[in-house]
């Protein structure tokens, strides 16, 4: 697991305070503070309409706040467009794939460096200013990132003949194809076997050795408890609790609003995972 130590002494990447979202009458997220350091996975866990997914698309800039503050090393987000969050450094995978289709593996990775990359195909197809050097390396670099994420026997294939967890793999390396800051993961592990979940944990703590700060929702309970280092509760909006996987499970608003219905030996078997 990645551990960010020291995140006291260490300035946040991603500053969010009084984060508020209001959809006509109805508050889906009130005054949410949290911080996201480079390095660290946080998790971020909740009851069915806490306001979780809301978060996750203000932080991606798919929604703009009602009220609050989002910054990124010490700059605003909040006046920036929703394509500038990318360029910024904050990529976002989601619950569904969203491959390009009839497009190779490859060619879905190299996608994902649009935003650093090309100045428009039409610069590669005149070979203007060294873009065909570019996408030369551009294709090495898509191709490390697919065999980081063990698809290299799959890097020409048409993404139609992936499974769903390869699926979810290749929409890691895209993300990380634009070489991101802050990565924010939207239930990863839904609909994967207990093998894939595995090498999924193992890539994101990878992921997070680099220096990428790992913001991620997660409902698996125990993928989530024996991957984060801090993880943060929300319930109708509102964040209740905040620490380490241990102190969470410890808390009785968390016990009450989310964690009431896991069973003692559950909750023990997630402890012995590595959070004691």
């Amino acid at each position: 697991m990645a551990q960010a130590q020291g995140t006291a002494m260490k300035t946040p990447l991603l500053v969010a305070r009084g984060l508020s979202k209001s959809f006509g009458g109805l508050q889906a997220v009130a005054d949410v503070d949290l911080d996201v350091y480079a390095g660290e996975i946080l998790g971020v866990i909740g009851p069915n309409g806490a306001g979780k997914s809301t978060t996750f698309s203000m932080i991606a800039g798919a929604l703009p706040p009602t009220s609050g503050t989002l910054m990124l090393e010490g700059q605003s987000l909040l006046a920036l467009p929703t394509h500038a969050f990318a360029k910024c450094g904050i990529m976002r995978t989601f619950q569904h794939n969203k491959p390009f289709v009839s497009m190779s593996v490859q060619d879905n990775v190299m996608m994902g460096m649009h935003t650093q990359l090309w100045g428009g195909l039409w610069r590669v197809l005149l070979n203007l200013g060294g873009a065909v050097r570019r996408e030369k390396a551009a294709a090495q670099r898509a191709n490390e990132l697919i065999e980081f994420v063990g698809l290299g026997e799959w890097r020409d294939a048409d993404v139609s003949s992936l499974s769903f967890g390869q699926g979810r793999l290749l929409e890691i390396a895209r993300g990380l194809a634009a070489e991101p800051r802050l990565m924010l993961f939207d239930e990863p592990a839904a609909g994967l076997t207990p093998a894939e979940c595995e090498r999924l944990s193992v890539i994101i703590r990878q992921i997070a050795s680099r220096g990428i700060a790992v913001l991620l929702i997660e409902h698996d309970m125990r993928f989530l408890m024996a991957l984060a280092d801090r993880v943060a509760v929300l319930n109708f909006g509102r964040k209740i609790a905040q620490g380490t996987p241990a102190e969470v499970q410890r808390d009785p608003a968390v016990v009450s609003a989310y964690l009431g219905n896991v069973k003692v030996s559950e909750m023990n078997n997630m402890n012995a995972d590595g959070h004691a």
